[in-house]
């Protein structure tokens, strides 16, 4: 899905879960070759000028969420929770560290150790990153809470490292590089794949009892 499409789609989607027309959903997408800038704003991190951004076909957006510049594109899975939080006992920094550990329970599939840095939001593998996060809380206008959107981009395949990343000084971060999980296993995974076996790992950590996850909620959304 093409990201000016998706972030369309998250604004509408966070609209009726505020009005309780639709409840929590979570969203995953591969989106071609993007470039993001969150609200921290450093086009220094941007290292290709226009010209080679068109030659490789990359678009950039400046968006809404929190953070630097960071990459999304094929062979990777980006997933966008767009979830009602009650502003009673709200922690935003517990919901980042929920996102982190919904990832670093897929890991652990793979047997891969993920982690986290303390200064950096993020999963990590050592000093390598293979998942980031940015979010946005935007308020509710009809309850007092928060409606979560954009999320995670979790590196899936082998490749995505250079493909994409070598263009950005990403979040900001110098000095550690970023992996992929086929790069980590040596095995090869569809995004699909992937995308299924992390939505237990979500629904666990943000104590959801059932999940619905067809074709014809896809083929919905996609409208």
């Amino acid at each position: 899905m093409a990201y000016g499409e998706a972030w369309d789609l998250q604004k509408r989607l966070v609209g009726e879960i505020d009005r309780q027309e639709r409840g929590d959903s979570l969203l995953l997408v591969e989106h071609p070759p993007t470039y993001t800038i969150g609200t921290d704003r450093h086009p220094e991190h941007l290292l290709y000028g226009p010209d080679e951004l068109a030659r490789r076909g990359i678009q950039v957006f400046q968006i809404d969420r929190g953070g630097d510049i960071t990459y999304h594109g094929p062979g990777q899975l980006v997933g966008y929770p767009l979830l009602y939080l009650d502003a009673a006992g709200l922690d935003l920094h517990a919901y980042l560290r929920t996102l982190e550990e919904g990832i670093i329970g897929l890991l652990a599939e793979f047997g891969i150790e993920g982690g986290r840095k303390p200064e950096y939001t993020g999963v990590w593998v050592g000093d390598e990153k293979i998942a980031a996060i940015g979010v946005k809380f935007n308020r509710a206008r009809t309850r007092r809470g928060f409606v979560t959107s954009h999320g995670f981009a979790l590196n899936v395949k082998r490749g995505v490292e250079a493909e994409g990343f070598q263009g950005i000084i990403p979040c900001g971060i110098a000095e550690y590089g970023v992996t992929s999980l086929e790069s980590l296993t040596g095995s090869n995974f569809g995004i699909e794949e992937i995308g299924e076996r992390i939505v237990p790992h979500f629904a666990r950590v943000f104590g959801y009892d059932s999940v619905v996850n067809s074709e014809e909620n896809r083929e919905t959304l996609a409208r």
